[in-house]
Protein backbone atom coordinates (compact mmCIF):
# COMPACT_ATOMS: atom_id res chain seq x y z
CA UNK A 1 0.00 0.00 0.00
CA UNK A 2 1.20 3.61 -0.86
CA UNK A 3 0.25 4.85 2.24
CA UNK A 4 0.75 9.22 2.42
CA UNK A 5 4.36 9.25 4.55
CA UNK A 6 2.76 12.25 6.67
CA UNK A 7 -1.16 11.44 6.81
CA UNK A 8 -2.52 15.27 8.59
CA UNK A 9 -3.99 13.98 11.40
CA UNK A 10 -0.78 12.81 12.95
CA UNK A 11 0.77 16.46 13.12
CA UNK A 12 -0.95 19.56 14.63
CA UNK A 13 -0.97 22.41 11.69
CA UNK A 14 1.77 24.71 13.10
CA UNK A 15 3.63 27.74 11.68
CA UNK A 16 6.24 25.28 11.10
CA UNK A 17 4.28 23.00 9.12
CA UNK A 18 3.27 25.63 6.40
CA UNK A 19 2.52 24.61 2.78
CA UNK A 20 4.94 25.80 0.38
CA UNK A 21 4.12 28.15 -2.48
CA UNK A 22 3.28 24.09 -4.25
CA UNK A 23 0.34 23.87 -1.28
CA UNK A 24 2.03 20.94 -0.45
CA UNK A 25 4.52 20.81 2.58
CA UNK A 26 7.81 21.56 2.25
CA UNK A 27 10.07 18.27 2.28
CA UNK A 28 13.69 18.01 2.39
CA UNK A 29 13.31 14.61 0.26
CA UNK A 30 14.77 16.72 -2.80
CA UNK A 31 18.23 15.20 -2.90
CA UNK A 32 19.18 18.83 -0.90
CA UNK A 33 18.81 17.86 2.94
CA UNK A 34 22.10 17.12 3.14
CA UNK A 35 23.59 20.47 1.85
CA UNK A 36 21.00 22.47 3.63
CA UNK A 37 21.57 20.86 6.77
CA UNK A 38 25.83 21.18 5.98
CA UNK A 39 25.75 24.90 5.46
CA UNK A 40 23.36 26.06 7.91
CA UNK A 41 25.24 23.78 10.65
CA UNK A 42 28.63 24.95 8.97
CA UNK A 43 27.65 28.75 9.18
CA UNK A 44 26.30 28.63 12.63
CA UNK A 45 29.77 26.93 13.24
CA UNK A 46 31.39 30.39 11.92
CA UNK A 47 29.32 32.54 13.72
CA UNK A 48 29.42 31.27 17.26
CA UNK A 49 33.37 30.42 16.90
CA UNK A 50 33.14 34.85 15.29
CA UNK A 51 31.30 35.46 18.28
CA UNK A 52 33.84 33.12 20.97
CA UNK A 53 37.08 34.22 19.23
CA UNK A 54 37.26 37.36 21.15
CA UNK A 55 37.21 36.19 24.23
CA UNK A 56 40.56 34.10 23.99
CA UNK A 57 42.30 36.66 22.13
CA UNK A 58 41.47 39.03 25.22
CA UNK A 59 45.59 38.79 26.53
CA UNK A 60 46.52 39.91 23.09
CA UNK A 61 43.67 42.32 22.47
CA UNK A 62 44.68 44.28 25.86
CA UNK A 63 48.46 44.35 24.89
CA UNK A 64 47.83 45.12 21.07
CA UNK A 65 45.58 48.19 21.46
CA UNK A 66 46.76 49.36 24.47
CA UNK A 67 42.79 48.93 26.42
CA UNK A 68 42.46 47.32 29.99
CA UNK A 69 39.86 45.11 31.43
CA UNK A 70 36.84 47.62 31.09
CA UNK A 71 37.11 48.08 27.47
CA UNK A 72 37.73 44.50 27.08
CA UNK A 73 34.69 43.83 28.31
CA UNK A 74 32.96 46.15 25.85
CA UNK A 75 34.37 44.98 22.77
CA UNK A 76 32.70 41.29 24.30
CA UNK A 77 29.58 43.21 24.99
CA UNK A 78 29.17 45.43 21.99
CA UNK A 79 28.25 41.88 20.04
CA UNK A 80 25.83 40.85 22.06
CA UNK A 81 24.46 44.15 22.89
CA UNK A 82 24.10 44.90 18.81
CA UNK A 83 22.91 41.28 18.35
CA UNK A 84 19.79 42.10 20.96
CA UNK A 85 18.71 44.97 19.30
CA UNK A 86 18.68 43.64 15.33
CA UNK A 87 16.90 40.25 16.59
CA UNK A 88 13.87 43.05 18.33
CA UNK A 89 13.87 45.12 15.17
CA UNK A 90 13.99 42.19 12.75
CA UNK A 91 11.49 39.86 13.88
CA UNK A 92 8.40 41.80 11.93
CA UNK A 93 11.00 42.06 8.74
CA UNK A 94 11.80 38.29 8.56
CA UNK A 95 8.33 38.02 8.98
CA UNK A 96 7.42 39.78 5.66
CA UNK A 97 10.48 38.34 3.32
CA UNK A 98 11.04 34.54 2.04
CA UNK A 99 13.49 33.04 4.63
CA UNK A 100 15.78 32.15 1.84
CA UNK A 101 16.62 35.95 1.22
CA UNK A 102 16.29 36.81 4.66
CA UNK A 103 19.48 34.28 5.29
CA UNK A 104 21.52 35.43 2.80
CA UNK A 105 21.03 39.11 3.46
CA UNK A 106 22.21 38.52 7.60
CA UNK A 107 24.68 36.11 6.60
CA UNK A 108 26.91 38.21 3.96
CA UNK A 109 26.23 41.22 6.88
CA UNK A 110 27.61 39.06 9.46
CA UNK A 111 30.55 38.09 7.09
CA UNK A 112 31.37 41.84 6.51
CA UNK A 113 31.36 42.31 9.90
CA UNK A 114 33.86 39.83 10.95
CA UNK A 115 36.06 41.16 7.73
CA UNK A 116 36.03 44.36 9.54
CA UNK A 117 37.09 43.12 12.57
CA UNK A 118 40.23 42.07 11.20
CA UNK A 119 40.67 45.51 9.23
CA UNK A 120 40.31 47.48 12.76
CA UNK A 121 43.38 49.11 13.74
CA UNK A 122 41.83 50.62 17.01
CA UNK A 123 39.54 49.96 19.73
CA UNK A 124 36.54 52.35 18.54
CA UNK A 125 37.04 50.77 14.87
CA UNK A 126 36.83 47.23 16.80
CA UNK A 127 33.64 48.08 18.71
CA UNK A 128 31.90 49.03 15.28
CA UNK A 129 32.99 46.24 13.75
CA UNK A 130 31.83 44.09 16.67
CA UNK A 131 28.52 45.54 16.48
CA UNK A 132 27.89 45.17 12.87
CA UNK A 133 29.19 41.18 13.03
CA UNK A 134 27.02 41.03 16.54
CA UNK A 135 23.61 42.83 14.13
CA UNK A 136 23.74 40.30 11.71
CA UNK A 137 25.19 37.60 13.11
CA UNK A 138 23.23 37.48 16.16
CA UNK A 139 20.02 37.07 13.84
CA UNK A 140 20.75 34.14 12.01
CA UNK A 141 20.38 31.43 14.71
CA UNK A 142 17.36 31.58 15.32
CA UNK A 143 16.66 32.06 11.58
CA UNK A 144 18.29 28.63 10.97
CA UNK A 145 15.70 27.09 13.63
CA UNK A 146 13.23 28.79 11.71
CA UNK A 147 14.59 27.28 8.13
CA UNK A 148 14.83 24.10 9.75
CA UNK A 149 11.39 23.75 11.50
CA UNK A 150 9.86 25.25 7.42
CA UNK A 151 11.98 22.82 5.64
CA UNK A 152 12.09 19.16 7.58
CA UNK A 153 8.84 17.59 8.53
CA UNK A 154 7.92 17.00 12.36
CA UNK A 155 9.65 13.22 12.52
CA UNK A 156 12.60 14.44 11.21
CA UNK A 157 12.83 17.97 12.63
CA UNK A 158 14.91 16.71 15.89
CA UNK A 159 17.91 15.20 14.29
CA UNK A 160 18.11 18.41 12.21
CA UNK A 161 18.20 20.77 14.87
CA UNK A 162 20.67 18.44 17.41
CA UNK A 163 23.23 19.28 13.86
CA UNK A 164 22.69 22.81 14.74
CA UNK A 165 22.98 22.75 18.43
CA UNK A 166 26.44 20.48 17.88
CA UNK A 167 28.09 23.72 16.46
CA UNK A 168 28.82 24.97 19.77
CA UNK A 169 30.78 21.71 20.39
CA UNK A 170 32.43 21.53 17.43
CA UNK A 171 33.57 25.15 17.64
CA UNK A 172 34.53 24.60 21.10
CA UNK A 173 36.65 21.52 20.01
CA UNK A 174 38.16 22.70 16.64
CA UNK A 175 37.16 26.45 15.86
CA UNK A 176 38.49 28.25 19.07
CA UNK A 177 41.98 26.62 19.39
CA UNK A 178 42.53 26.68 15.85
CA UNK A 179 41.49 30.29 15.81
CA UNK A 180 43.83 30.76 18.91
CA UNK A 181 46.61 29.55 17.05
CA UNK A 182 46.30 31.51 13.79
CA UNK A 183 46.05 34.56 16.31
CA UNK A 184 49.21 33.46 18.45
CA UNK A 185 51.50 32.78 15.16
CA UNK A 186 49.86 35.53 12.71
CA UNK A 187 48.20 38.26 15.11
CA UNK A 188 45.05 38.73 16.39
CA UNK A 189 43.25 39.50 12.83
CA UNK A 190 43.98 36.28 11.48
CA UNK A 191 40.75 34.28 12.63
CA UNK A 192 38.63 36.75 11.17
CA UNK A 193 40.12 36.76 7.73
CA UNK A 194 39.88 33.23 7.93
CA UNK A 195 36.50 32.68 8.95
CA UNK A 196 35.79 35.21 6.21
CA UNK A 197 37.11 33.16 3.89
CA UNK A 198 35.46 30.23 4.80
CA UNK A 199 31.79 31.98 5.21
CA UNK A 200 31.88 33.18 1.66
CA UNK A 201 31.67 30.00 -0.73
CA UNK A 202 29.12 28.52 2.00
CA UNK A 203 26.74 32.03 1.29
CA UNK A 204 27.05 30.54 -1.95
CA UNK A 205 26.15 27.12 -1.47
CA UNK A 206 22.92 28.42 0.64
CA UNK A 207 22.09 30.49 -2.29
CA UNK A 208 21.96 27.21 -4.21
CA UNK A 209 20.65 24.80 -1.48
CA UNK A 210 17.97 26.73 -0.17
CA UNK A 211 13.76 26.94 -1.13
CA UNK A 212 13.03 29.96 -1.51
CA UNK A 213 10.19 29.40 2.04
CA UNK A 214 8.03 31.86 1.43
CA UNK A 215 4.78 30.42 2.91
CA UNK A 216 4.92 32.47 5.77
CA UNK A 217 4.55 35.74 3.80
CA UNK A 218 1.11 37.29 3.76
CA UNK A 219 1.07 40.58 3.51
CA UNK A 220 0.50 41.45 6.73
CA UNK A 221 2.13 45.14 8.48
CA UNK A 222 2.53 44.68 11.70
CA UNK A 223 3.69 47.48 13.25
CA UNK A 224 6.70 47.17 15.35
CA UNK A 225 5.18 47.99 18.83
CA UNK A 226 2.17 45.88 18.54
CA UNK A 227 4.34 42.80 16.86
CA UNK A 228 6.59 43.22 20.50
CA UNK A 229 3.62 43.77 22.96
CA UNK A 230 1.82 40.89 21.41
CA UNK A 231 4.98 38.67 22.44
CA UNK A 232 5.83 40.18 25.55
CA UNK A 233 1.97 40.39 27.27
CA UNK A 234 2.26 36.46 27.46
CA UNK A 235 2.50 35.21 30.87
CA UNK A 236 4.38 32.64 29.85
CA UNK A 237 7.01 34.55 28.21
CA UNK A 238 7.86 37.04 30.37
CA UNK A 239 8.95 33.77 32.89
CA UNK A 240 10.85 32.20 30.27
CA UNK A 241 12.62 35.32 29.32
CA UNK A 242 13.44 35.76 32.87
CA UNK A 243 14.62 32.98 33.35
CA UNK A 244 16.92 32.84 30.29
CA UNK A 245 18.13 36.37 30.75
CA UNK A 246 19.28 35.10 34.66
CA UNK A 247 20.93 32.88 32.88
CA UNK A 248 22.96 34.74 30.42
CA UNK A 249 23.66 36.97 32.83
CA UNK A 250 24.96 34.69 35.48
CA UNK A 251 27.36 32.86 32.82
CA UNK A 252 28.72 35.93 30.95
CA UNK A 253 29.35 37.66 33.91
CA UNK A 254 32.35 34.91 33.66
CA UNK A 255 32.86 33.15 30.60
CA UNK A 256 34.61 36.92 28.48
CA UNK A 257 37.22 36.87 31.20
CA UNK A 258 38.58 33.39 32.10
CA UNK A 259 41.08 33.38 29.21
CA UNK A 260 42.39 36.78 30.57
CA UNK A 261 42.21 35.16 33.82
CA UNK A 262 43.62 31.63 32.89
CA UNK A 263 47.29 33.18 31.63
CA UNK A 264 48.02 36.20 34.19
CA UNK A 265 46.16 34.46 37.24
CA UNK A 266 46.55 30.43 36.63
CA UNK A 267 49.71 30.37 35.10
CA UNK A 268 48.41 29.11 31.73
CA UNK A 269 50.33 30.02 28.68
CA UNK A 270 48.83 31.71 25.35
CA UNK A 271 49.88 28.89 23.65
CA UNK A 272 47.89 26.38 26.16
CA UNK A 273 45.26 27.86 25.74
CA UNK A 274 43.73 26.08 23.35
CA UNK A 275 43.78 22.66 25.17
CA UNK A 276 41.24 24.13 27.63
CA UNK A 277 38.87 24.63 25.00
CA UNK A 278 39.54 21.21 23.48
CA UNK A 279 39.28 20.01 26.52
CA UNK A 280 35.80 22.08 27.24
CA UNK A 281 34.61 20.97 23.66
CA UNK A 282 34.86 17.26 23.95
CA UNK A 283 33.15 17.24 27.20
CA UNK A 284 30.38 19.09 25.73
CA UNK A 285 30.26 16.85 22.60
CA UNK A 286 29.91 13.67 25.24
CA UNK A 287 27.60 15.37 27.58
CA UNK A 288 25.40 16.95 25.88
CA UNK A 289 23.66 14.01 24.33
CA UNK A 290 23.34 12.35 27.54
CA UNK A 291 21.70 15.79 29.23
CA UNK A 292 18.98 15.18 26.43
CA UNK A 293 18.63 11.30 26.98
CA UNK A 294 18.04 12.43 30.57
CA UNK A 295 15.79 14.97 30.02
CA UNK A 296 13.47 13.07 27.74
CA UNK A 297 13.70 10.36 30.17
CA UNK A 298 13.38 12.18 33.84
CA UNK A 299 11.76 15.55 32.38
CA UNK A 300 13.09 19.14 31.91
CA UNK A 301 12.72 20.35 35.05
CA UNK A 302 14.55 17.62 37.45
CA UNK A 303 17.16 18.04 35.54
CA UNK A 304 17.38 22.01 35.50
CA UNK A 305 17.32 21.46 39.22
CA UNK A 306 20.48 18.92 39.12
CA UNK A 307 22.50 20.40 36.56
CA UNK A 308 22.35 24.06 37.66
CA UNK A 309 23.77 23.69 41.64
CA UNK A 310 26.42 21.80 39.24
CA UNK A 311 27.28 24.60 37.65
CA UNK A 312 27.21 27.82 40.04
CA UNK A 313 29.73 25.29 41.68
CA UNK A 314 31.59 25.29 38.95
CA UNK A 315 31.58 29.22 38.65
CA UNK A 316 32.64 29.64 41.79
CA UNK A 317 35.80 27.02 41.83
CA UNK A 318 36.62 29.01 38.18
CA UNK A 319 36.54 32.09 39.81
CA UNK A 320 38.79 31.31 42.62
CA UNK A 321 41.53 29.15 40.42
CA UNK A 322 44.89 29.54 42.17
CA UNK A 323 47.91 28.96 40.17
CA UNK A 324 47.81 25.48 39.21
CA UNK A 325 48.37 25.45 35.52
CA UNK A 326 46.87 23.79 32.79
CA UNK A 327 46.71 20.73 34.45
CA UNK A 328 44.62 21.78 37.25
CA UNK A 329 42.67 24.58 34.71
CA UNK A 330 41.76 22.46 31.94
CA UNK A 331 39.72 20.07 33.18
CA UNK A 332 38.09 22.75 35.87
CA UNK A 333 37.13 25.13 32.83
CA UNK A 334 35.80 22.17 30.62
CA UNK A 335 33.46 20.58 33.41
CA UNK A 336 31.94 24.50 33.55
CA UNK A 337 31.63 24.62 29.89
CA UNK A 338 29.61 21.11 30.29
CA UNK A 339 27.46 22.15 32.51
CA UNK A 340 26.37 25.75 31.36
CA UNK A 341 25.45 23.69 27.79
CA UNK A 342 23.79 21.13 30.12
CA UNK A 343 21.73 23.52 32.00
CA UNK A 344 20.97 25.23 28.84
CA UNK A 345 19.80 22.21 27.40
CA UNK A 346 17.24 21.30 29.84
CA UNK A 347 16.27 24.92 30.17
CA UNK A 348 15.32 25.72 26.33
CA UNK A 349 13.50 21.92 26.89
CA UNK A 350 11.61 23.61 29.06
CA UNK A 351 10.81 26.88 27.95
CA UNK A 352 9.91 25.27 25.09
CA UNK A 353 7.11 22.99 26.26
CA UNK A 354 5.67 26.07 28.00
CA UNK A 355 5.11 28.10 24.46
CA UNK A 356 2.08 27.89 22.57
CA UNK A 357 3.29 26.36 18.89
CA UNK A 358 1.84 29.01 17.23
CA UNK A 359 3.46 31.70 19.03
CA UNK A 360 7.16 30.07 18.60
CA UNK A 361 7.94 31.99 16.03
CA UNK A 362 8.16 35.30 17.48
CA UNK A 363 8.86 34.07 21.09
CA UNK A 364 12.17 32.25 19.68
CA UNK A 365 12.71 36.16 17.58
CA UNK A 366 12.36 37.80 20.66
CA UNK A 367 14.05 35.13 23.23
CA UNK A 368 17.60 35.05 20.57
CA UNK A 369 17.35 39.02 21.62
CA UNK A 370 16.83 38.60 25.30
CA UNK A 371 20.05 36.25 25.24
CA UNK A 372 22.10 38.48 23.26
CA UNK A 373 21.30 41.65 25.99
CA UNK A 374 21.45 39.56 28.81
CA UNK A 375 24.73 37.98 27.85
CA UNK A 376 26.18 41.87 27.41
CA UNK A 377 24.99 42.95 30.40
CA UNK A 378 26.72 40.20 32.28
CA UNK A 379 29.79 41.00 30.57
CA UNK A 380 29.45 44.28 31.84
CA UNK A 381 28.85 43.73 35.18
CA UNK A 382 31.70 41.29 35.22
CA UNK A 383 33.39 44.59 33.50
CA UNK A 384 32.67 46.95 36.58
CA UNK A 385 33.89 44.39 38.91
CA UNK A 386 37.32 43.19 37.51
CA UNK A 387 40.31 45.31 37.70
CA UNK A 388 44.04 44.67 35.79
CA UNK A 389 45.83 46.03 32.62
CA UNK A 390 47.18 44.30 30.30
CA UNK A 391 49.89 41.76 31.79
CA UNK A 392 48.55 42.57 34.87
CA UNK A 393 46.80 39.84 37.38
CA UNK A 394 43.06 39.99 37.01
CA UNK A 395 41.87 40.97 40.82
CA UNK A 396 38.36 40.40 42.15
CA UNK A 397 37.40 37.72 39.58
CA UNK A 398 36.05 35.67 42.42
CA UNK A 399 33.70 38.85 43.61
CA UNK A 400 32.17 37.92 39.57
CA UNK A 401 31.78 34.40 40.34
CA UNK A 402 30.03 34.74 43.61
CA UNK A 403 27.69 37.08 41.72
CA UNK A 404 27.40 34.48 38.77
CA UNK A 405 26.57 31.94 40.90
CA UNK A 406 24.11 33.63 43.02
CA UNK A 407 22.53 34.30 40.04
CA UNK A 408 22.41 30.96 38.56
CA UNK A 409 20.90 29.46 41.91
CA UNK A 410 18.58 32.04 41.56
CA UNK A 411 16.82 30.46 38.40
CA UNK A 412 15.56 27.56 39.80
CA UNK A 413 12.70 29.81 41.54
CA UNK A 414 11.91 31.00 38.06
CA UNK A 415 12.08 27.65 36.68
CA UNK A 416 9.78 26.47 39.41
CA UNK A 417 7.45 28.38 38.11
CA UNK A 418 7.48 27.33 34.22
CA UNK A 419 4.21 25.54 33.57
CA UNK A 420 3.20 23.28 29.96
CA UNK A 421 1.49 24.71 27.85
CA UNK A 422 -2.36 23.63 28.08
CA UNK A 423 -2.83 20.52 25.66
CA UNK A 424 -5.59 22.56 23.74
CA UNK A 425 -2.74 25.08 23.16
CA UNK A 426 -0.72 22.92 21.34
CA UNK A 427 -3.42 21.97 18.97
CA UNK A 428 -4.31 25.21 17.98
CA UNK A 429 -3.96 26.76 14.64
CA UNK A 430 -2.44 29.67 13.39
CA UNK A 431 -4.83 32.43 12.42
CA UNK A 432 -5.01 32.95 8.97
CA UNK A 433 -4.84 36.66 9.61
CA UNK A 434 -4.55 39.18 12.51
Amino acid sequence: MNAPRRPPTTVAATFSDAPSESGQPVDVATGRDGPILFTLAALQFIGIVDFMIVMPLGPQLLADLGINAQQFSWVVSAYTLAAGVAGFLAAPWLDRVPRKTAYLVFSLGMLAGTAACGLAGSYPLLLVARCVTGGFGGVLGGLALAIVADVFPAERRGRATAMLMLAFAVASVAGVPLGIALGTRLGWQAPFFALTALGLPLVGLAAWSLPPLAAHVDGTRRPLVAYLLDTLVVPAHRRAFALIALLMVGAFAVIPFISTALVTNVGVTQAQLPLVFIAGGILTLVSTPLIGRLVDRCGALRVFFGIVPLSAGMMLVVTHLPAVGIAGAAPVVGVLMATNAGRMVSAMSLITASIEPRRRGSFMSVNSAVQHVASGLGAMVGGLIVTGNAGEPLRNFGTVGIFAAGATIASLWLAGRIRPAPPAACLSRIPQSQ
